[in-house]
C-alpha cells in the first residue's frame, strides 16, 4: 500500500470551511500519479515511447466525514486487480485514524487517440506484483 501525505489549504475549502468534494478526486489523482513515479514508470516516457497513457475510466467516492483547513490528510492506494489494459485502485483518505474518504478508481490504458491498449508488460509486471 502506497502512502501520499498533503495539508489541506484554503483554496480547497468551501464557504463552509470544508473541503469541497471535488478536490478530494485531486488529491487521490496526486497520490495515484506519485504512487506509480514509486513503482519506476514514468508516464512521460510510457507516451514517448509507447504511445500509452493511463486515464481514469470510472470513480466511485464516498464521502464519510469533512477533512478541514488546515489538516494533514493521508491518501492511501492500493491495487486490487489488473487486467490487459484495466487496473482497479482503492484509495482511502484518512485524517489521523479517521476514515474520511473511500474511492474505487478504474484506470484504462490508451493510445493518445484515445484507443484502448495493453499495459506495456514492464508495466504490468510491476503492478501485478503488488496485487498478490
Amino acid at each position: 500500500m502506497h502512502e501520499f501525505q498533503l495539508r489541506v489549504y484554503f483554496e480547497d475549502t468551501d464557504l463552509a470551511g470544508i473541503v469541497y468534494y471535488a478536490n478530494y478526486l485531486k488529491f487521490i489523482e496526486r497520490a495515484r500519479s506519485e504512487f506509480i513515479r514509486t513503482l519506476g514508470v514514468d508516464q512521460v516516457a510510457l507516451k514517448r515511447d509507447f504511445d500509452t497513457v493511463f486515464a481514469v475510466r470510472a470513480v466511485s467516492v464516498d464521502y464519510l466525514q469533512p477533512a478541514r483547513f488546515d489538516d494533514l490528510l493521508c491518501v492511501q492506494t492500493q491495487i486490487t486487480t489488473v487486467g490487459g489494459a484495466r487496473v482497479g485502485l482503492a484509495q482511502t483518505v484518512r485524517r489521523d485514524a479517521t476514515v474520511l474518504v473511500v474511492a474505487e478508481v478504474t484506470l484504462v490504458c490508451l493510445t493518445e487517440s484515445g484507443r484502448p491498449t495493453r499495459i506495456p508488460a514492464e508495466v504490468s509486471n510491476k503492478l501485478q506484483s503488488l496485487t498478490q
